[in-house]
């Protein structure tokens, strides 16, 4: 079975929104290009961070300890988390002000080293990550989960969304419409699923001339249990 026009999924999308006003009201968009490219790694070590620590756990309660996170770990300078021995880190880790698991604690100086690779390479994260837009972004999300810490699976890509970066995001709702179309089938976040999803988003895009991010949020308001 074909994926279906951008424009029967709009469609769809503004009748369950109450019209085109409704649905155009709760889309939201990502950062310009230029933008990306200015994010400041301190910022992506943070997002990055964040979305591991929410990753399993309540949301609420790591934005509300967030503040001392920040403190904690020097505001994410990637240099000076760098210098963090792994005392240092172990001694965070049992710190009450914050979420105390070692493991994911550990995560933020890999991720550091990360993000400092790239900037030897490419001069920051945004620099590096403004080159992967259409389908090509499911590369940055491979790069992610084989370099970094903890970003494999949905964590990566809610951090890019969260930063601003356009991408898809694999939700219940869009993973439920590609079983559904046949588009897919096995594994959701197998190489040949991936791909199909991402290629079906550019034709998307090329229809429409709207952002990854955008395409997401219409097509998981067309379907699913989230009608208004």
């Amino acid at each position: 079975m074909a994926a279906e026009s951008f424009a029967a999924i709009y469609a769809r999308a503004a009748e369950r929104k109450g019209g085109e006003h409704g649905l155009e009201a709760i889309v939201s968009q990502p950062l310009p290009l230029p933008a990306v490219t200015a994010l400041k790694d301190d910022r992506v070590l943070s997002a990055f961070t964040k979305k591991v620590f929410q990753s399993g756990f309540v949301w609420r309660v790591i934005e509300q300890k967030w503040p001392e996170f920040e403190a904690l770990f020097f505001n994410f300078e990637v240099e000076k988390v760098l210098l963090m021995s792994d005392e240092m880190l172990e001694q965070r880790a049992s710190d009450k002000r914050i979420v105390r698991n070692l493991k994911k604690v550990m995560t933020i100086r890999d991720n550091a080293l990360m993000l400092n690779d790239i900037r030897l390479s490419h001069g920051s994260f945004g620099e590096f990550a403004s080159q992967f837009t259409g389908a090509a972004i499911i590369d940055l999300w491979a790069h992610l989960k084989k370099h970094g810490a903890r970003l494999g699976g949905n964590t990566g890509p809610y951090a890019l969304r969260a930063l601003g970066i356009d991408t898809f995001l694999l939700s219940r709702d869009v993973e439920g419409y590609f079983r559904a179309y046949d588009l897919i089938s096995g594994g959701l976040t197998s190489k040949q699923s991936l791909t199909t999803i991402a290629n079906t988003f550019a034709d998307w895009q090329q229809q429409s001339g709207r952002s990854l991010q955008e395409l997401s949020q219409i097509l998981a308001y067309s379907c699913g249990d989230n009608r208004v």
